[in-house]
């Protein structure tokens, strides 16, 4: 199966708990809370922690209930099988306890390091966090020389705010899937995972709910299919 859909996750995740359909593998970077950017002591965009706004960068659509949606993963997930969530140093503590009361065990937390900073009075952030964990017992990933830390570049001219490289994805997809594999995006933004999927011979599945980024992901998979 490869399926994107313009929808809310809640509901497709629903509908595949419904018909007991379930993936082999879960990666995604779901809307968290972020703090918004202002001015400080002229600083030009310094975060004031202060200062939360809805969902990842304040998106429409981004307003979810992460114990639910977690969840929701856990029942479509297989037995044995991982998941990758990311989240950022504001959510990572919340994130890693809602991640285990879904049921998963964690292995650890690795680390995205990016070649580009978010400026910040307390060291600029150049990293993100991504939740490596399980369903049932623990299964080896595939390449096990990999390190915890993924030094991969951040993606160029953005079409997505929030946007992730295919290069991270893939790792993540290569690591814990094998090919024909299903892989599951619940926020998948404007389809990097879908690209990694195609790029690795894996199968996917990506939920969008806005209808910008959705488009952004139909085009760019329609596009690898013309190639």
């Amino acid at each position: 199966m490869n399926k994107i859909f313009n929808e809310d996750a809640i509901n497709i995740l629903d509908r595949m708990i419904a018909k007991e359909y379930k993936v082999d593998l879960i990666v995604t970077d779901p809307p968290y809370k972020t703090t918004k950017r202002g001015n400080s002591g002229g600083t030009g965009g310094m975060l004031k922690d202060e200062k939360f706004i809805k969902g990842n960068g304040g998106f429409k659509n981004n307003d979810v209930n992460q114990k639910e949606w977690l969840s929701k993963c856990f029942k479509v997930l297989k037995d044995d099988k991982h998941i990758y969530v990311m989240t950022n140093n504001k959510n990572l503590s919340q994130t890693l306890i809602d991640v285990s009361e879904a049921g998963f065990k964690i292995f650890k937390t690795l680390v995205w390091a990016k070649d580009n900073c978010i400026t910040n009075m307390w060291y600029m952030d150049s990293h993100e966090y991504i939740i490596f964990a399980r369903k049932g017992k623990a299964k080896k990933i595939n390449n096990c020389g990999d390190r915890s830390v993924f030094n991969v570049p951040n993606v160029k001219g953005k079409s997505h705010p929030s946007e992730k490289p295919v290069e991270l994805f893939e790792k993540l997809v290569l690591n814990s899937s094998e090919e024909n594999d299903v892989v599951l995006d619940p926020f998948m933004g404007v389809g990097t995972l879908t690209i990694a999927c195609q790029n690795s011979n894996r199968k996917y599945i990506g939920i969008e709910l806005d209808e910008k980024y959705f488009e952004i992901a139909e085009n760019r998979i329609n596009n690898l299919r013309d190639d």
